[in-house]
C-alpha cells in the first residue's frame, strides 16, 4: 500500500471505531500510530515521532490558556455569578412580553462573557432559569428549549475554549480569534432575544398563552449594583485587557482567575471546599482538553506523512467547485457531523483535514474558525447527540420533561443560529472587522 492508501484506510477506520463508541482521542492516537508504523515500517519510529508530536503540543506556551480559562468559568459558576446576571437581566427586561426568556438569553450572554464552556451555562441556568420561567407561566417545552439554545453563546462569544482550541489546532492568535467572535456572538444573542420576543407575540402556543406574571420583584438600584457590578468589572478586566493589549490571552486568563477569587471571597461564597471541588473539576477538564488537542497533533502528523491533506486539495483545485462550493460543502459536513460528535471531536477531525486546502486559497483562517464554531455549535441543539441537551436533561429535577421536550424546544434557536451562520459566509467582516481587516 502506498502512503496515501494507508493515510485513507486510517481515516476509515477512524471514523468507524468512533461510530462503535470508542473514546475519540484513542481513537485518534491509535490509528495515528497504526498509520506512522505502516508508512515508515518501523513500531519503534512511530512511537519516537508520535512522542515528539505530544511534546512539543504539551510543551507550547499558549497551551497555558486551556485549564486558566477553564478555572475561571468554574470560580464564576460556584460563586453565584450566573444567578447575579439572571437576577439583572430579569430586572433589565422585565417589561417585555417573553421578558424571562429574553433574560435568560441576555444572562447567558453575560456569563459566556466570563467563562468558556457551554456545558456550565447549560447546568447553571437550567437551575436557576427554568423553574422561574415554569413558575411564571412559561410552557416546559419553551423553558428548557430558551437555555438550551442560549447556553451555546459560551462558544462563541470570548473567552471561548472552542475558539482557544482552533487556535491551537491552526496556530491562530487565540487574541485575534477572541476579538473576531465578539460582534458574531452579540449579534447571535440579539437574534435570540428577538426571535423569543417574536415568538411571544406569533407563537404564543410555544412560548406560553398566560405571561401576565412574567416579572420577578424589583431589585433596588442598590441591589441592582451590587450584583452587576463585580460582573461587569470582571469582564472588561479580561477582554479589555486583550482588546487593548494590555495582557496576552494567557495573561488575561490569570487575571480573570484572581478576580474571581477575590469576588468570591469578598462574597463569601468561596470556602475551602467548594474551592477544591472547583480545582478538581479543573483538573479533570482540562486533562480531558489535553488529551484531545495531542490526539489531533499525532492524526495531523501521521496524515501529512501519508499525503491524504495534499491530495484532498489537489481533488478540490481540479473539482473546479470554487471557493463557495469548498466552504459550504465544509459547512454542511460540520452540521451533519454534529448530528452524532460533540464540537472538540469534530474539529479535531476536520480542521487538520481542510487546513492544508484552505491555506493556498488564500483564506482568512480567523474568520474560518469563527464559521467553523457556529457551525459545529449548531451541533450542540441538534438531535441524536446533543450534548448541551443531555446536561440540561441530567440537571433537570423535572422527571416529566423528556429529552424529545429540550431537542422540540431548542430547535427554534437551532435555526436562529443557521441564519447567523448564513450572515457570517455572507459577510465576512461581521468576524474580521474588529481585527482592521
Amino acid at each position: 500500500m502506498s502512503p496515501f492508501e494507508i493515510g485513507l484506510a486510517t481515516l476509515g477506520a477512524m471514523v468507524v471505531l468512533v461510530y462503535a463508541g470508542l473514546w475519540v482521542p484513542i481513537a485518534l492516537m491509535l490509528c495515528s500510530y497504526v498509520g506512522v508504523w505502516l508508512i515508515k515500517g518501523s513500531p519503534l519510529l512511530a512511537g519516537k515521532l508520535l512522542a515528539l508530536a505530544a511534546s512539543e503540543t504539551i510543551s507550547s506556551y499558549f497551551f497555558g490558556v486551556v485549564p486558566l480559562f477553564v478555572l475561571m468559568g468554574f470560580l464564576v459558576s460556584v460563586t453565584g455569578m450566573g444567578r447575579d446576571a439572571y437576577d439583572v437581566a430579569a430586572q433589565l427586561f422585565q417589561r417585555l412580553k417573553g421578558g424571562l426568556g429574553v433574560s435568560t438569553v441576555a444572562a447567558n450572554a453575560i456569563f459566556a462573557a466570563i467563562t468558556g464552556i457551554s456545558i456550565a451555562s447549560a447546568a447553571v441556568f437550567t437551575r436557576i432559569a427554568v423553574p422561574e420561567m415554569v413558575r411564571h407561566g412559561y410552557t416546559k417545552q419553551f423553558s428548557v428549549g430558551v437555555v438550551a439554545g442560549s447556553s451555546v453563546l459560551g462558544m462563541l462569544i470570548p473567552p471561548s475554549l472552542l475558539l482557544i482550541l482552533y487556535g491551537l489546532l491552526t496556530e491562530q492568535s487565540v487574541g485575534d480569534l477572541f476579538i473576531a467572535g465578539i460582534i458574531p456572538g452579540l449579534l447571535l444573542a440579539a437574534i435570540f432575544a428577538g426571535g423569543v420576543i417574536a415568538m411571544a407575540r406569533f407563537w404564543p402556543r410555544f412560548i406560553g398563552e398566560d405571561l401576565s406574571g412574567d416579572r420577578l420583584h424589583s431589585l433596588s438600584s442598590r441591589e441592582m449594583m451590587a450584583k452587576g457590578l463585580p460582573i461587569v468589572i470582571l469582564i472588561l478586566v479580561v477582554l479589555g485587557g486583550i482588546y487593548l493589549g494590555a495582557f496576552t490571552p494567557i495573561e488575561a486568563g490569570a487575571v480573570g482567575c484572581l478576580g474571581a477569587i477575590v469576588i468570591g471571597l469578598w462574597r463569601r461564597a468561596l470556602t475551602v471546599s467548594n474551592f477544591w471541588n472547583v480545582l478538581t473539576d479543573t483538573g479533570l477538564v482540562t486533562a480531558s482538553v489535553c488529551f484531545l488537542i495531542i490526539a489531533a497533533q499525532m492524526y495531523s502528523r501521521m496524515l501529512a506523512l501519508s499525503g491524504v491533506p495534499n491530495e484532498f486539495g489537489a481533488f478540490v483545485a481540479t473539482a473546479d467547485i470554487g471557493f463557495w462550493g469548498v466552504i459550504i460543502a465544509y459547512v454542511l459536513l460540520v452540521i451533519v457531523m454534529g448530528t452524532i460528535l460533540d464540537s472538540s471531536s469534530i474539529m479535531l477531525i476536520l480542521v487538520p483535514l481542510m487546513l492544508p486546502v484552505l491555506q493556498p486559497m488564500g483564506v482568512d483562517l480567523v474568520w474560518f474558525g469563527i464559521v467553523t464554531v457556529i457551525a459545529v455549535e449548531i451541533g450542540l441543539l441538534t438531535p441524536p447527540f446533543g450534548i448541551s441537551v443531555f446536561v440540561i436533561k441530567s440537571t433537570l429535577d423535572d422527571d416529566t420533561i423528556s429529552l424529545g421536550d429540550i431537542f422540540r424546544g431548542a430547535a427554534p434557536f437551532a435555526l436562529m443560529m443557521a441564519v447567523v451562520l448564513i450572515l457570517v459566509l455572507a459577510f465576512p467582516s461581521l468576524a474580521t472587522l474588529p481585527l482592521g481587516r
